[in-house]
């Protein structure tokens, strides 16, 4: 496994065949574990829960710092895509587009040295909804075979309040923002959903669906309230 569920967090686990003793790093809002390439998963699970409190404390900080700084939309500040810092690129282009290449999301415009923040910012938004519609129709297949439902559709929405939604008749319904989160919080929520379609209400019933196929359920429903006002382009 790449990743730690933690107590309100996802930690990222990086392996190094040069490194003798383990450490944990906050960066940008992010958990990183970096161990020697043969320590047991489970030895770095309870390293990661004997410093639950003082990441909780480091992480606290620094979305305080991360949720006052808005976005100036320049070369070299970063965005997150499903849970992974890209750099942005701005160039000189024929016309306005955007691409991820590599570890970069390049966008081009007209007049580079122009104001083009808004531009820059429509094309961005755009193209992370694009992405939220490919990445959760897949996700969203993959686990309804697995689960056994059905959905009669799937949309792609903007809500100021919520992140997802399932109606009576088994429609589905996400926040594309979800798509900035983390990979494991994403596939929390579409099972979240799906699980709806069985049960369309919280019960413990629910819960049981969701624990079967989300074993850690609680930790990304805490993620998602804890950092979910951070989720912004």
């Amino acid at each position: 496994m790449n990743v730690i569920q933690g107590n309100g967090f996802i930690a990222e686990i990086i392996r190094s065949s040069k490194r003798k003793t383990s450490a944990i790093k906050i960066q940008k809002g992010k958990v990183f574990v970096i161990v020697p390439e043969s320590l047991r998963f489970e030895t770095i699970e309870t390293l990661v829960a004997g410093k639950n409190r003082w990441i909780k404390s480091k992480l606290a900080i620094q979305n305080e710092v991360m949720a006052t700084k808005p976005k100036a939309f320049i070369s070299g500040e970063n965005f997150s895509y499903l849970g992974k810092d890209h750099s942005l690129k701005i160039e000189a282009g024929l016309y306005p587009s955007i691409k991820l290449h590599q570890e970069e999301l390049v966008i081009s415009v007209r007049e580079k040295s122009a104001d083009n923040t808004k531009q820059i910012k429509q094309l961005l938004i755009k193209w992370f909804k694009q992405q939220a519609e490919v990445q959760l129709t897949e996700k969203t297949t993959c686990y309804a075979k697995i689960i056994g439902v059905k959905p009669s559709s799937i949309t792609i929405k903007s809500f100021k309040a919520r992140w997802g939604s399932c109606n009576i008749t088994g429609g589905i319904q996400y926040n594309w923002k979800i798509i900035i989160a983390p990979e494991p919080i994403i596939n929390y929520l579409v099972i979240h959903e799906l699980c709806h379609i069985l049960h369309h209400n919280h019960s413990s019933a629910f819960w049981k669906t969701v624990g079967h196929h989300c074993p850690d359920y609680r930790e990304c429903g805490a993620w998602l309230k804890r950092h979910g006002t951070n989720l912004e382009i």
